[in-house]
C-alpha cells in the first residue's frame, strides 16, 4: 500500500519559494519574542544575567554541535576569533543594557545605524544620500534633545549606539574569519563572547543564576533569542538571495516594536514610530541600491 502523496498546492514552485521567507519572518519574529522574554527577566537577574544565559548557553551548544577543535588554527585565525567574540559579547551585553531603560523597537532601531553607516560608508550614488538623510531623520527623532513625555533615556541611547558599533565591527571583523568553517568561527567566537559576557552576569545576578527554575528560563531565552532564530536564518539564506535576504531583515526594528507593545506593553510616541520607519527606509534604501551588501544576516 503506497504513502498518499503530498498536495498538488504543497509541491508547487511557489510554495517552495515562499518557504524561506516564511522562513526568515518566523526567525525575526521568534527573535523579538525571545528578547521580549528576556528583558522580563531583567528583575530577577539583570540585564547582564540575561546576556549571560543568552551567550552562555548558545556557546555551549553551538561548541557541542560544531566541535571547532576539530579544525586547525593560526595564530592570525586566533586573534581574529578574539576580536570578533570581544566584540560579539560586548555587542549583546550593550543591548541588553540598554533595554533597561529604552523600548525594545527604538533600540533595535537606533542600534541599526552601526551597520547600516557601514553600508553607507563608501555612498556615491544620489540615492544613498537619500538613505542617510532618512538615517538621520530617524536618529534625530530618537535622540533625547529635549524632554517631554517621549523623551529616552540618555544612557539606554548611548548604550544602543555602542551595540550598533559594536555590530558594525562584528561584520568587518567577522570578514576576516570567512576562510574558516563557518560553524567553527561562530562557535569560537561565541566562546570568546561568553567569556566576555559571563563575568558581568555571574557578578551581578550571583547564585540567581543557578536557581533551577531561572537556568530553565535562561534556556528558553538562549533557543529563542538566538538559536532558533539564527537555524531559520540558514533556512531563509538558502532560498533568499543575500540582497533580499538584507532588505527583509531591515523590518526588525519595526518588529522590535510590535513585539515591545505586544509582550511588554511598550508603548511608542508616534514621533518614535516615524523614527523607527524612517530608519527602515534607510535601511531598505541603502541595501536594496548597494552592489555588495555588508550586512547579510543577524548576529547570533
Amino acid at each position: 500500500m503506497t504513502a498518499p502523496s503530498l498536495s498538488p498546492s504543497l509541491q508547487s514552485p511557489l510554495i517552495a519559494r515562499l518557504i524561506p521567507y516564511a522562513a526568515l519572518f518566523a526567525g525575526m519574529m521568534i527573535l523579538a519574542g525571545g528578547t521580549s522574554f528576556a528583558k522580563s527577566l531583567f528583575p530577577v537577574i539583570g540585564a547582564q544575567g540575561a546576556t549571560a544565559y543568552r551567550v552562555g548557553i548558545s556557546a555551549l551548544l553551538l561548541v557541542l554541535v560544531f566541535r571547532p577543535w576539530r579544525f586547525a588554527l593560526t595564530r592570525a585565525d586566533l586573534k581574529a576569533v578574539v576580536l570578533y567574540g570581544a566584540v560579539l559579547g560586548a555587542m549583546n551585553l550593550s543591548f541588553y543594557m540598554a533595554l533597561r531603560t529604552i523600548p525594545l523597537g527604538v533600540a533595535i532601531a537606533i542600534e541599526f545605524i552601526g551597520p547600516l553607516s557601514l553600508a553607507l560608508i563608501h555612498s556615491r550614488r544620489p540615492i544613498h544620500f537619500v538613505c542617510v538623510g532618512f538615517a538621520v531623520l530617524g536618529l534625530g527623532l530618537l535622540l533625547p534633545l529635549k524632554g517631554g513625555a517621549g523623551a529616552l533615556d540618555p544612557v539606554g541611547v548611548a548604550l544602543a549606539a555602542f551595540a550598533g558599533l559594536c555590530w558594525a565591527l562584528y561584520i568587518i571583523f567577522g570578514k576576516r574569519l570567512t576562510h574558516l568553517h563557518p560553524g567553527q568561527s561562530v562557535a569560537l567566537g561565541m566562546s570568546v563572547a561568553a567569556m566576555v559576557v559571563v563575568p558581568f552576569g555571574l557578578a551581578h545576578a550571583g547564585a540567581a543564576l543557578f536557581n533551577p527554575a531561572i537556568v530553565v528560563a535562561g534556556l528558553a531565552v538562549a533557543i529563542f533569542s538566538s538559536a532558533l532564530p539564527y537555524s531559520l536564518e540558514m533556512v531563509a539564506l538558502r532560498g533568499i538571495p543575500k540582497r533580499t535576504f538584507g532588505v527583509v531583515l531591515s523590518a526588525e526594528p519595526a518588529i522590535g516594536a510590535l513585539a515591545g507593545l505586544i509582550v511588554l506593553h511598550e508603548h511608542l510616541t508616534g514621533q518614535q514610530w516615524i523614527a523607527i520607519a524612517a530608519i527602515v527606509i534607510a535601511s531598505v534604501g541603502a541595501i536594496a541600491t548597494t552592489r555588495e551588501t555588508p550586512v547579510a544576516g543577524d548576529p547570533v
